[in-house]
């Protein structure tokens, strides 16, 4: 199996595990799966706002063995930076929910909520009932010589009536009146990882996530093994195009690809890729299958475009991969059930 390579798996949360109030279809039976295993199993998620505890509660939820001390948020990423550089006792001023200041006190550090309280840093995380006089006294504290530490910017966040605006936007509203940019502890930075792979003590982690942009540019930037998973946001269309520390390790049409044997590609001739039995190549026309695969051989075929797009684009050699992508993408929707 994939996971014999590894000693602890690193999930995201939202598009890997569960997508809004419902479990991803086999999540459960997946970690539980790898906990069996020997496994060790870790929650990583860049939302500050909600503690461990219910997040740990509401994967406890769908089905999902987790513990609190399993669950790993960027709000603890941030605080551990304060803690780090000040020690306990700093006074830093709290913009963000419940997350952020149970992390704070959990580090020993004291939570204010004025510039005028002389903090020595100021960390931002998203809170749904974010006032504009919460951003006002960071943007003061940060002008006046303050730390600025932000737990992400993502600029939107999901929710079941669609995106709205993310940590990122009012971290935006605050470097408005800052002229300067934060310490980010959340994804793709690396703190919210380095906690996670600590506090697990793995030698050997993979983390699975849905995004190329926050999830693998994660894991790359701490040259980590990653996979990138379907069952989110991003699919062949983004992998295709992905560069550099983007470009995860190993994909997968969901979490439970860790048990299964790993995907391997291997070159077959001049621009020519293939994983199992399809093959993809290039023609005249652009990038090309050696046949349409069955379900059970769609993630071969897209690994095996993949590869081949990457190979093409490291040797700056135009390809025409869109169509391709976006009958994959097609595919793997319909398989998942989208």
């Amino acid at each position: 199996m994939l996971i014999d390579r590894y000693d602890a798996a690193l999930f995201d949360l939202d598009g890997v595990l569960y997508l809004g109030p419902d479990a991803v279809p086999g999540a459960p039976e997946a970690v539980n799966g790898l906990q069996q295993h020997d496994v060790r199993v870790g929650f990583v998620t860049n939302n500050a706002a909600r503690t461990p505890k219910v997040v740990a509660e509401q994967l406890r939820g769908f089905g999902i063995t987790c513990d609190e001390q399993d669950v790993v948020t960027s709000a603890q990423a941030g605080a551990r930076v304060l803690f780090d550089r000040f020690g306990a006792g700093a006074r830093v001023l709290a913009v963000g929910g419940d997350g952020l200041h149970q992390a704070l006190s959990d580090f020993g550090l004291v939570a204010v909520l004025s510039a005028d309280d002389h903090p020595v840093a100021v960390i931002q995380g998203y809170d749904p009932e974010m006032s504009w006089e919460m951003i006002t006294e960071a943007a003061l504290a940060i002008r006046r010589g303050a730390l600025w530490v932000a737990t992400n910017t993502d600029p939107t966040r999901p929710t079941d009536r669609g995106l709205v605006p993310g940590n990122g936007a009012a971290v935006a509203a605050v470097r408005t009146a800052v002229e300067t940019d934060p310490l980010v502890a959340g994804k793709p930075e690396r703190p919210l990882l380095e906690e996670t792979v600590r506090r697990l003590g793995s030698k050997r982690p993979i983390f699975v996530g849905d995004r190329i942009d926050t999830d693998i540019a994660g894991a790359g930037n701490l040259d980590m093994d990653s996979m990138l998973v379907m069952t989110g946001a991003h699919g062949p269309v983004q992998l295709f195009s992905a560069i550099g520390v983007e470009r995860p390790t190993h994909i997968g049409l969901n979490a439970g690809d860790l048990l299964a044997e790993e995907r391997r590609a291997r070159g077959t001739g001049e621009d020519r890729i293939a994983v199992g039995s399809i093959e993809a190549y290039l023609d005249h026309q652009g990038l090309r299958l050696s046949r349409r695969p069955g379900d059970d051989e769609l993630m071969d075929a897209v690994w095996a475009a993949t590869r081949l797009c990457w190979q093409c684009a490291d040797a700056e050699l135009p390809t025409d991969a869109f169509d391709l992508a976006d009958e994959l993408t097609n595919r793997v929707r319909a398989v998942l059930g989208d």
